[in-house]
């Protein structure tokens, strides 16, 4: 007879929130590993469509941003505003693009709370790879790196809008988009927010090369049975994985980590997601409790 596998708990401790613990049962190591494959030919940003990444971003600015309704639509399009200036969120997304519909709802969502929202559109490069995991780790860094430089240009034209406070910068991803919010190393963002992202090694990056800070706000948002970064992915490559950035985040007593039992790997709008977010945000921000209590 062959004995069950026993069940892990999976809890996060150390300056850490948690919204709930789940037993979570070792899957069988025995499930075949997918064949990946990618499509594109353009590994690298030029200057002319990092531009465009940032121009093309998707926004959304809060009534308290525009004098009268919520707006969104392409930062290039940005009407003018009354000069009041607002917190700003600057969202890397995954590799399914700026088409996830879960990103312009949550950044409707955003505007709720009086925060204005930028998601930078990686697919302004002609040809960008695309990918069905798994690939090599080479490849995976290479996206990485373009990712990654996605972040400056962004940042350079948040800044350079009227209704961007730059004492209230957010840099936040999802996925894809989560690797490039854990490894900058920048000091310009008043605190960050990591979804769907566990910071620890796998296949998805050569090691994970987190550069988050210690000082400042830090919130990761994970499911607890994550399908790619968690022990529910059969080929994740890492035998001992916690599926969360709690060890990336030891020494940062300002830092959240939250695991959602059962949830999807697009979690954005999950109530608990949204609760954990507007807490994050109120306190990081310092923002109007009525607005987060929403």
């Amino acid at each position: 007879m062959r004995h069950s596998r026993p069940a892990i708990l999976t809890c996060v401790a150390t300056a850490v929130s948690l919204f709930g613990c789940v037993v979570l049962a070792q899957t069988p190591p025995s499930a075949a590993t997918p064949v990946g494959a990618v499509t594109g030919e353009a590994w690298e940003h030029t200057v002319q469509s990092l531009a465009a990444s940032a121009q093309l971003a998707d926004v959304v600015l809060p009534s308290e941003a525009t004098g009268n309704t919520v707006w969104r639509g392409k930062l290039k399009d940005a009407p003018p505003t009354n000069g009041v200036r607002v917190p700003v969120v600057l969202f890397m997304h995954g590799s399914s693009g700026l088409s996830l519909k879960a990103i312009g709802e949550w950044q409707q969502w955003l505007a709720t709370l009086g925060v204005a929202s930028v998601a930078p559109d990686s697919f302004a490069l002609p040809g960008r790879v695309t990918y069905k995991s798994p690939i090599d780790k080479v490849q995976y860094e290479r996206i990485h790196g373009m990712r990654l430089s996605e972040i400056a240009p962004a940042l350079q034209a948040i800044r350079a809008q009227p209704w961007a406070d730059a004492t209230k910068l957010v840099l936040a991803g999802s996925s894809e988009g989560g690797v490039p919010v854990a490894r900058y190393t920048g000091n310009e963002f008043a605190a960050r927010m990591i979804f769907a992202w566990s910071c620890e090694p796998n296949y998805f990056v050569s090691e994970p090369k987190n550069a988050l800070p210690q000082d400042r706000p830090v919130l990761n948002l994970i499911s607890a049975s994550d399908p790619f970064f968690s022990s529910a992915n059969t080929w994740l490559g890492h035998a001992i994985a916690k599926g969360h950035c709690g060890d990336a985040l030891k020494d940062n007593q300002l830092s959240t980590v939250t695991l959602i039992p059962g949830a999807p790997h697009t979690l954005l709008n999950m109530p608990q997601a949204r609760a954990v977010t507007a807490g994050f945000l109120r306190d990081a921000l310092k923002l109007d409790s009525a607005r987060t209590a929403r």
